[in-house]
Order: structure tokens, then C-alpha cells, then sequence
């Protein structure tokens, strides 16, 4: 199960070019039973070893625009080690039900906004100003959410080069890829040594995810990536549903019997 887990999240980003932490971390926490902290820095690590075999793909095809992704970098490299520190902050706090309803406001807020990104129509490229510089402030919060969620980079990422830069379809995949192993390795240095890690669970996806990397990467040019998008976020957006659910859930049950608990009882 872990090794088809860590196949089908790595085709998909190959496909896609998103998907690692936004689709580890809730796939982890929801259908693996796997504590969120852990799970946000195996999501960053998975994200690193994925996109280390997918970053050289991307760089032989010419994909990557260095001086966008360097702008993308000047935000990001600070953002996530901002965000690794909060999630530090709130485990040692224990704050768990506090962090499930972040990650699922997280899940919720970027599949609803990639949903409705969906249906605009596509401007012409011809006509597209290059707003390349403001991407140094966007992936400041984009790069925080990363180190707190391990989820972002690709969703966020790519939505921000669409509307900013004038690059091709190609081009924004393969920067968003770069930018997101850059990241992802800073973040899940900054995971490793804070919060504990399960290395067991981390191999099997990795070796499921190497075997997804190559698959994708071969049939990525076949198969349309606008389709495949649209699904994932239509299943990120439930389980984000999922994850609020279950902390009002965990909310709400202590909070009512400590309610009852402090009425006093009637007499007949």
C-alpha cells in the first residue's frame, strides 16, 4: 500500500507538476493514521527525493527558467524556514487538533481557488506582462506554508507564474519543480532535526515514487495535464473537508461534556 501511495503521488507530479506535499500530508494523516508533524516533514522529504529525479528531466528540456526561479527563491528559502519554526512551535505547544484545522483551511482554501482558477479563460501569452520581480514577495507565503503544511509549493507556485510570467505551459512546470525540490530540501532539513520521523514508512514511498517519477516523466508529454488537475483538486478539496470535520469533531465532543459536567444536576 505505501509503495502504490508513493507511485501514484510521484506520477502525478510528474504529470501535473504539483501534488507532493498538498497530496502526501492529508493522504499520510487520513488514510494512514500518521501524526500531521510526521507527516509534513516525510511529505517534504518524499517531495526532495521526487523531485531530485524529476529536476534533471526538466533542466535537459530546457524547462527551467533560472531567472524567474531565482526571484521564486529570494521568498521561499525564508518563508520555509519561518514555517518550520511555527509547526515547531505549535507540536511543542500541542497543538494537534489546532494544526488538522490549518492543514485542512490550507487543503480547502487551495483547491477551492485552483477549482475556480479552472473555469477563467486563458489569456493570450502574447499579451501577458512580465510581472516577474513581485514572485520574490509571493513566495514568501507560499514558502511558509510550505514548511508548515509541506503543501503549496506546486499548486501555488505554478498558479503564481501563470498569472506573472509570460512563460510557456512547460516552463512554468519545470520551474515550479525546481523551486519546490529547493524548498522541500530546506524544509525537510529543518523537519528532520526538530520533530521525530518514521524512515521505514519514508522508503516505501520513496521506492514507489521513483518507479512513479520515471513512468511520468516518460508519458508526460502524451498525456493532458489540465484534466488531471481539475480531478485532484476536486479530491483535495474533500479531504481538506475531511480534516476540518474531524477536528471540530475533536473540538466539540470535550468541549459538550465538559458543559454538562458543569451544570448542576436537578433534583426530581
Amino acid at each position: 500500500m505505501q509503495y502504490l501511495i508513493g507511485f501514484v503521488i510521484a506520477l502525478f507530479i510528474a504529470l501535473t507538476g504539483v501534488g507532493a506535499g498538498t497530496v502526501t500530508v492529508p493522504v499520510l494523516v487520513l488514510f494512514l493514521g500518521v501524526p500531521a508533524p510526521i507527516a509534513v516533514g516525510i511529505g517534504l522529504m518524499f517531495a526532495t527525493a521526487v523531485k531530485l529525479i524529476l529536476v534533471p528531466a526538466q533542466i535537459m528540456r530546457r524547462n527551467v527558467a533560472w531567472r524567474t526561479l531565482g526571484f521564486m527563491l529570494m521568498g521561499g528559502i525564508p518563508g520555509v524556514i519561518i514555517g518550520s519554526l511555527f509547526l515547531k512551535h505549535l507540536v511543542n505547544a500541542g497543538s494537534q487538533n489546532l494544526m488538522n484545522a490549518l492543514l485542512g483551511t490550507i487543503l480547502v482554501t487551495t483547491a477551492a481557488y485552483q477549482i475556480f482558477v479552472s473555469f477563467r479563460p486563458h489569456n493570450s501569452m502574447a499579451h501577458k506582462r512580465d510581472r516577474t520581480p513581485l514572485l520574490s514577495w509571493l513566495m514568501f507565503p507560499v514558502g511558509a506554508e510550505v514548511g508548515f503544511s509541506s503543501a503549496g509549493a506546486g499548486a501555488l507556485g505554478s498558479a503564481a507564474l501563470l498569472s506573472l510570467t509570460p512563460l510557456l505551459p512547460a516552463q512554468v512546470v519545470g520551474t515550479d519543480i525546481a523551486f519546490g525540490f529547493v524548498v522541500s530540501l530546506i524544509g525537510s532539513g529543518a523537519h528532520w532535526f526538530s520533530h521525530a520521523s518514521n524512515p521505514e514508512l519514508l522508503i516505501h514511498l520513496i521506492t514507489g515514487g521513483v518507479a512513479g517519477s520515471i513512468v511520468g516523466t516518460l508519458v508526460s508529454t502524451r498525456v493532458p495535464r489540465r484534466p488531471l488537475r481539475f480531478a485532484l483538486w476536486v479530491w483535495l478539496l474533500i479531504l481538506g473537508g475531511q480534516f476540518l470535520f474531524n477536528s471540530y469533531t475533536a473540538w466539540a465532543i470535550p468541549h459538550k461534556q465538559t458543559v454538562s459536567l458543569s451544570q448542576p444536576a436537578h433534583r426530581s
